[in-house]
């Protein structure tokens, strides 16, 4: 028997009523605040802060001391110690590109709602078996967009996963990838690019933000 999901109910649902989750890749602990606000000004309410700067850990203490409103999860989590630190640090969820047992484990045993990432059936097969309902698809359009993830998810819907694909997803196609049932929300990268972020143009974001906001409501209007 597979065993039960190991999100929970209520940050799932939070999740799909944010339906975008913008991407930060943050090198500076100063931006951080000053980012998160300017996309909650945008309706945006959650973020996803990958682990790939030196700085990123010190972002994700800023965010959820200084902006507390802002739902905030760690990504490119690629080991177990890496696990315990950002639980400790308030992460609310991880992510990671691929699927890695031990880091899954670690997250089960520490309370920290996972979404590994799948590429394959197998990717799927497995996560399922260590009780995840929730994954990350990726790499999304370079590996074969929405008819892929239809075509490899096909044999689990009956157990309720639900995926959010990232990596590929533009302002032009976002809309169809969040009115398609698998999808529970998507990443965007778009919504604060590093350019902007280097440059401090918080105006410049916010409006990004408004933008994906109004598609939200327009896809899933009364979710959120």
């Amino acid at each position: 028997m597979y065993p039960p999901p190991t999100t929970s109910a209520t940050l799932h649902e939070s999740l799909f009523n944010a339906a975008i989750i913008a991407v930060l890749i943050l090198d500076e602990p100063a931006d951080a605040a000053p980012l998160a606000h300017a996309l909650l000004s945008g309706g945006i309410s959650c973020v996803e802060l990958t682990l790939r700067t030196p700085a990123a850990m010190d972002c994700l203490r800023s965010i959820r001391s200084l902006v507390p409103e802002m739902l905030v999860g760690a990504g490119t989590v690629l080991s177990p110690a890496q696990v315990r630190e950002v639980k400790e640090a308030g992460a609310a969820f991880g992510v990671s590109p691929g699927i890695n047992p031990p880091v899954v484990a670690e997250a089960q045993r520490i309370g920290l709602p996972f979404a590994p990432g799948i590429y394959t059936p197998t990717d799927i097969e497995l996560a399922v078996e260590q009780g995840c309902r929730l994954m990350k698809f990726f790499p999304c359009e370079t590996g074969g967009g929405l008819p892929y993830l239809r075509n490899i998810a096909t044999p689990f819907t009956h157990l309720g996963i639900r995926f959010i694909p990232l990596g590929g997803i533009t302002p032009e196609n976002a809309e169809t990838f969040l009115r398609d049932p698998l999808v529970h929300a998507i990443g965007g990268s778009w919504l604060a690019p590093r350019e902007l972020i280097q440059r401090k143009d918080w105006r410049a974001i916010t409006a990004l933000a408004k933008e994906a906001s109004a598609l939200v409501e327009r896809v899933r209007g009364g979710g959120r």
